[in-house]
């Protein structure tokens, strides 16, 4: 097996749930380790980079309420993004996570035991993980800059910027 990294998003409705230490503990059993942890408020700009397919597949409704949601529109506005890796470990946290729709997934994954479905259609789902290689590859350098990881799996370049960049006084 090859060692893999997979992203993980604690979403706003778990947060105001306090339910990050439930979920971090279960995903804990996997084994895997947290190579990266981050809290983002999450721009519209990153919600459609993150959600770029689903507007294609489920439509412009359900698009616009999912940006809502993870924007933190309903909740708070912020999402713990964390890192995982190890061997198959997106699917160790696709298990543990389960099925997108809540009323679908079994009681015993994190989505079954904390999720809902609003009056509006949202999946209020607790977590994201990866679906698959590609998609977690994607969705780590979406998410993360190299330097903010404490391992590299993926090809990274070092760049000279010129920007202004914020720095603590």
């Amino acid at each position: 097996m090859e060692i893999e990294q997979t992203l993980v998003l604690i979403k706003p409705d778990g947060l105001v749930k306090s339910l990050t230490g439930n979920i971090m503990t279960v995903l804990s059993e996997t084994k895997l380790k947290i190579v990266g942890a981050k809290i983002v408020q999450v721009s519209r700009e990153l919600a459609e980079l993150h959600y770029n397919k689903l507007k294609e597949t489920k439509g412009e409704k359900i698009f616009e309420e999912t940006l809502k949601y993870i924007m933190g529109e309903y909740h708070t506005k912020r999402v713990l993004a964390l890192i995982y890796e190890g061997e198959d470990a997106i699917n160790k946290v696709k298990t543990i996570a389960g099925e997108t729709n809540p009323e679908k997934a079994h009681p015993t994954t994190i989505r079954g035991k904390y999720g809902r479905i609003t009056a509006e259609g949202v999946f209020e789902n607790v977590i994201h993980a990866s679906e698959n290689k590609e998609e977690a590859e994607r969705e780590v350098k979406l998410w993360f800059k190299p330097s903010e990881l404490s391992n590299l799996i993926y090809p990274a370049q070092i760049k000279e910027l010129s920007k202004k960049e914020l720095f603590w006084k």
